[in-house]
């Protein structure tokens, strides 16, 4: 059967655009993958600005944080990877926030009813998270950062500069190793006081 000049230039037309865009995301996916394997940034941090409601802790700014080093933690309650990476990153905070790490976790949702600060508080009570959580409902911290993953970690100096960053489950031996080289460089200036609490709110 011989299909029509105008259809078969359309299906040619059609394949050859599939075939552009398999190509592109073939050579685009390497790089996506290495950028998340603790990549060097060595960029200003944005601010938390912008996020809404604060759980375990009055709002915190990354100024305020100077001298301090800070483990900013993109997630949401249902994503299963998200759910796999949390207890390494409450050992972190356990193990490390005597020396002088902040872990601060931001709630960006992916679905509409992780938009709801209940939601929000009692996974956050549930999971047993200890360290500040900050609701991201309008994406506001995500997109300051350029973030396109759930989860995301981005490791930030006593300078308030991007040294790290990790997307995804694994390479749990690699981030802590960063977070203790960051502990172990000395401070520019004294580290400001900053008191969190540790029951939900």
């Amino acid at each position: 059967m011989t299909m029509p000049k105008s259809f078969a230039a359309l299906f040619t037309a059609a394949a050859v655009t599939v075939a552009a865009v398999a190509i592109a995301t073939a050579l685009a996916w390497p790089e996506a993958a290495a950028q998340g394997k603790g990549s060097v940034t060595s960029t200003v941090a944005p601010d938390l600005a912008g996020g809404g409601s604060w759980i375990n802790s009055e709002p915190l700014s990354l100024p305020k944080l100077r001298g301090k080093v800070v483990l900013v933690e993109f997630w949401t309650y249902s994503c299963i990877n998200c759910l796999r990476v949390l207890p390494h990153v409450s050992q972190w905070h356990q193990r490390y926030a005597a020396q002088g790490l902040v872990v601060i976790g931001v709630h960006t949702p992916e679905y509409g009813y992780e938009r709801v600060g209940a939601n929000v508080r009692a996974a956050v009570k549930r999971l047993g998270i200890g360290y500040p959580v900050v609701q991201d409902n309008g994406f506001r911290i995500w997109n300051a950062y350029g973030n396109r993953y759930w989860p995301a970690l981005y490791l930030i100096d006593r300078q308030g500069r991007i040294v790290y960053r990790h997307f995804g489950e694994g390479d749990y031996a690699v981030t802590e190793a960063a977070i203790r080289e960051q502990l172990a460089r000395p401070s520019a200036a004294s580290a400001p006081r900053v008191t969190i609490a540790s029951a939900v709110r």
